[in-house]
């Protein structure tokens, strides 16, 4: 059983037994920095500006050539097969393309196509650009939009429409369990588009063993794959090829290079491709992946679970409200603090080398990326934040200034 550390002492001790400790070495981080954001934007792996600049140098080289001699044609495919190994899914049932709206409107729409009724469903927590979606969605295909109470998705499963769910909740980290929602919408002539945003890179996944079908999620986050680095799309070969995509395009068409008039789909999740790919973000994606496929699954998650589960005992020392769950099974890979002053507690943090982020109206997100951050570092970062609260330098005039993006 994990003991959390009660010295900053006892969280060096964990550092030197972390099997996770020579990945650290690949990252890109300016000294003096505690980066608590890899749950929002993950640092560069040098592999991923590696690859980036070896993209570069193919474009000079060889010019439109580089589809071919660099393998740009099949750059997304190739990436879809390696992240299917993180997240447990079968061959082919993943492509890298456009970014997660884009992908949770293809994939709820292609649902309605299959559900028991024209229903589409999200709760009341969700992220919003979900909401967003599901709400336009529901207006173009003319379906019925439902907003389900925080945590009633599973219940609304027996109407029999389509489901738009994330597997770690946004804003508290709390996981939802996939098996039993894929269970019910099973029982029900229902299907579920999960959103993995805050879970893939984190979580040992194993889509599969959880029966999940749909699936959409980012890449730059946990998978460091670079900021607007494009997203993943994930279709079990049990239903793949009974989908039809709202946004059929060149890319997904079963002979691009035919230019046939009329639209034929791959098979798979490549059918979900539509214009052509971002080859420069796809090869920093290769890069950073060479980083996170060579850890292990489990130690990955069991190490940002104690990660925040030492977050958690620092913070209820300090008498600050936890918005996430204690239990680590049941929380992924950042832990979320009700704090009134927020925002200027965030840039008190960042003045003093700790990147952390605020959602409105008053939570603070703590992100543990298990790769690069270090056990040491955590209970640093804790009493860094205990010292602002404590001060009030929090307060200061220059912390409550808002920057476009918080």
């Amino acid at each position: 059983m994990f003991q959390v550390p009660n010295c900053q002492d006892d969280a060096l001790a964990l550092d030197r037994g972390d099997p996770l400790a020579p990945a650290r070495s690949h990252f890109e981080i300016p000294g003096g920095t505690i980066y608590l954001v890899g749950h929002s934007l993950g640092p560069p792996p040098a592999e991923a500006r590696r690859k980036a600049a070896a993209a570069l140098d193919a474009w000079q080289r060889d010019l439109v050539r580089g589809w071919n001699s660099a393998g740009w044609i099949d750059l997304a495919e190739r990436m879809g097969a390696r992240i299917a190994g993180l997240i447990g899914a079968e061959p082919g049932s993943v492509v890298v393309t456009d970014n997660v709206s884009v992908n949770l409107f293809k994939l709820a729409s292609a649902a309605l196509g299959l559900a028991r009724r024209p229903l589409l469903m999200i709760e009341e927590d969700e992220f919003p650009t979900d909401q967003y979606i599901v709400a336009a969605l529901g207006r173009l295909q003319q379906a019925e939009l439902r907003r389900v109470p925080t945590g009633e998705g599973i219940a609304a499963l027996k109407e029999g429409g389509v489901l738009i769910k994330s597997v770690v909740n946004y804003r508290s980290a709390e996981i939802t369990d996939m098996a039993a929602h894929e269970a019910e919408a099973r029982r029900n002539g229902a299907l579920i588009v999960w959103d993995l945003s805050h879970a893939t890179g984190v979580l040992n996944l194993a889509l599969c063993s959880h029966g999940a079908q749909l699936a959409a999620g980012c890449t730059y986050k946990y998978l460091n794959g670079g900021p607007g680095a494009p997203a993943l799309v994930y279709a079990s070969p049990e239903i793949s090829g009974k989908l039809s995509t709202p946004l059929p395009g060149w890319m997904g068409h079963a002979a691009p290079f035919a230019f046939e008039s009329h639209y034929a789909p791959r098979e798979g999740a490549a059918r979900f491709a539509s214009g052509t790919q971002p080859i420069l973000s796809l090869a920093s994606l290769d890069g950073a992946l060479d980083v996170v496929c060579g850890q292990a699954p489990e130690d990955i998650q069991t190490k940002a679970r104690r990660m925040g589960a030492m977050a958690i005992r620092r913070a209820k020392e300090m008498g600050l409200e936890l918005l996430s769950p204690q239990d680590d099974a049941r929380r992924g890979g950042h832990v979320s603090l009700r704090i009134t002053d927020g925002y200027p507690v965030v840039q008190a943090l960042a003045a003093r080398g700790v990147l952390s982020d605020f959602r409105a109206p008053d939570t603070v997100r703590l992100g543990f990326s298990p790769l690069f951050l270090t056990y040491a570092q955590v209970w640093e970062a804790m009493d860094i934040l205990g010292d602002i609260l404590s001060t009030h330098s929090w307060d200061a005039p220059e912390f409550h200034i808002r920057a476009k993006v918080t």
